[in-house]
């Protein structure tokens, strides 16, 4: 193992808060003195069915931990999701059927694998322990924490003075996931900054079953291409793991400059010493932004693709939008015998079926924000018909092409 010192440095990498830090300390001097490992726990409850870079900034994290020696349990949060987190959340979440969170599990269980080592990962549903408990057992988990607590969570506490309803079964959620740890016997968890309550109610109820308690770290959350909201798919300004290579590629390039650092420090394993040099290259006009973004596709496309797929890529890139060239590979769209209407189609729907836009509202705004052309041509009447030939060409935003076949 390597050094307490150096660890440290390592483990600290981007991260936001160590609570409490000389916990961590202690438990890495331990570790070191013993030679055994530390247990690393990290939650993820299947709520959605991909994984986008936003979710990799604790993945990432967990990774290190494996290559600094610590053995790591994954919980996929089967039982937990069934609720959903009320983290952030101003009403009730609609509540998963368990084939939901099942089928979004298989999913993550194929995705997380792209960054973390499988060989030093330990992947469990949380109903093996939480499906059990006797409501007796319920009964005392839930008496080890008050309610006037639980209202300190700023969610709650606002829902509270706003007179919006608080179900009962949402208190469950932090005291199912502090109880993970106490079946794991946790000692150290990850989350996101807006994971803190939880994280602590792992130490607390540790301490409540005689345990030694977990040290929380916790990560920022990472905006996303528009360089404003947290990345989320919802919002439409994520980049998720299993998307092309020349997608994934084309999307980095389109986030602000400014996040650039942010992005190397938290998505990519290039050293801070590199980073720095990168940032004052920046500041005093000896690097190009276009050229570090570049480095940074190339970085993140490699990670998930390899190194060929993302130097194809960045010439795919270079091809289409610095020589304004198509795509070679421009995916053919057949349109439906039904779709026709007096000789033409309605634009917003095509863009919709073949995939390009995930609804005809949102095919109408970008051909209002003037993102969509057809054979070259800019187009802006979110009513538009066409006649769609064989071998038009339609474009929408930066990277999607659709040739009628």
């Amino acid at each position: 193992m390597l050094s307490v010192e150096k660890q440290l440095e390592i483990i600290k990498r981007g991260v936001v808060e160590i609570v409490p830090e000389d916990e961590l300390i202690a438990k890495l001097e331990r570790s070191v003195k013993t030679g055994e490992p530390l247990h690393i726990k990290l939650g993820l409850d299947p709520t959605a069915p991909d994984i986008h870079l936003g979710h990799t900034v604790v993945l990432q994290k967990i990774r290190q931990f494996q290559d600094l020696g610590h053995r790591t349990t994954i919980i996929l949060g089967d039982f937990t999701a069934r609720i959903g987190d009320p983290t952030g959340k101003s009403e009730t979440r609609k509540q998963l059927t368990e084939e939901q969170v099942m089928e979004n599990a298989k999913t993550y269980e194929r995705q997380i694998f792209k960054v973390l080592d499988p060989g030093k990962t330990t992947l469990t549903f949380n109903s093996k322990w939480l499906a059990p408990l006797t409501f007796t057992q319920v009964i005392e988990l839930a008496a080890k924490y008050t309610v006037a607590r639980m209202l300190e969570r700023d969610d709650f506490a606002k829902r509270f003075k706003e007179g919006l309803p608080i179900s009962v079964h949402e208190f469950f959620y932090p005291l199912m996931q502090g109880y993970d740890s106490v079946a794991l016997r946790a000692d150290i968890e990850l989350g996101g900054t807006d994971q803190k309550f939880n994280l602590l109610m792992g130490r607390t109820l540790q301490r409540e079953y005689g345990q030694e308690p977990q040290v929380a770290i916790m990560m920022p959350i990472i905006e996303g291409t528009d360089g404003v909201q947290k990345m989320s798919k919802s919002l439409g300004n994520y980049i998720g793991i299993d998307e092309s290579p020349g997608e994934m590629y084309g999307k980095t390039m389109s986030i602000p400059d400014d996040l650039m650092l942010r992005y190397f420090e938290l998505l990519t394993a290039v050293p801070l010493d590199e980073i720095k040099e990168i940032a004052e290259g920046l500041q005093s006009d000896t690097l190009h932004p276009r050229d570090v973004k570049m480095r940074l596709a190339r970085e993140i496309v490699t990670i998930y693709h390899g190194k060929d797929a993302a130097l194809q890529a960045e010439e795919e890139f270079k091809r289409v939008f610095q020589q304004h060239d198509l795509p070679e590979d421009i995916p053919t769209f057949e349109v439906p015998e039904d779709f026709w209407e007096d000789g033409l189609v309605w634009l917003p729907r095509i863009l919709q079926q073949s995939g390009m836009c995930a609804s005809t509202s949102e095919a109408r705004r970008l051909i209002q924000q003037g993102a969509v052309r057809v054979d070259g041509e800019r187009v802006n009447d979110p009513n538009l018909k066409i006649k769609p030939a064989p071998g038009m060409v339609i474009k929408a935003g930066k990277r999607k092409f659709i040739r009628i076949g």
